[in-house]
């Protein structure tokens, strides 16, 4: 078994496919798209491939250690960047191919109008091989 991120990145509030943003969605239009990913958590659950996933706040703040104590703080992210990080999504799978496979539904998650949201996800292997100093 392998480990996955799945980082779900909106670009500019907009997907490649669906370009309605979502604060323009319905409220059941959002329920739709909530239940879809509920639903594929469950699905994972049960498999024994879910690990963990979490919706994030589109506010942050950048830190950073700076050698004098107190760290420097930035609000961000910045919306001018036009790309969010809008939530993740932790797998345990067999194979980078199933990976593959659940990232691909993931992003096919109903949008405005039903259609699929097509949004991009970013897939980032956990590094579980740390090169040891000692040898």
């Amino acid at each position: 078994m392998a480990k996955y991120l799945l980082l779900k990145h909106y670009r500019g509030g907009k997907a490649p496919v669906n370009d309605v943003p979502m604060d323009r969605w319905s409220p059941e239009e959002v329920d739709a798209h909530v239940r879809f990913m509920d639903d594929l958590a469950d699905r994972l659950r049960e498999s024994g491939e879910f690990v963990d996933a979490q919706a994030l706040s589109p506010g942050g703040t950048w830190v950073r250690y700076d050698g004098e104590g107190k760290p420097p703080v930035v609000d961000g992210p910045f919306a001018e960047t036009k790309d969010l990080v809008a939530g993740w999504m932790a797998i345990d799978v067999d194979s980078e191919e199933r990976a593959l496979e659940v990232a691909a539904e993931l992003s096919s998650a109903p949008a405005a109008g039903g259609r699929p949201l097509g949004e991009w996800l970013e897939l980032r292997p956990f590094l579980d091989d740390r090169p040891n100093a000692g040898e």
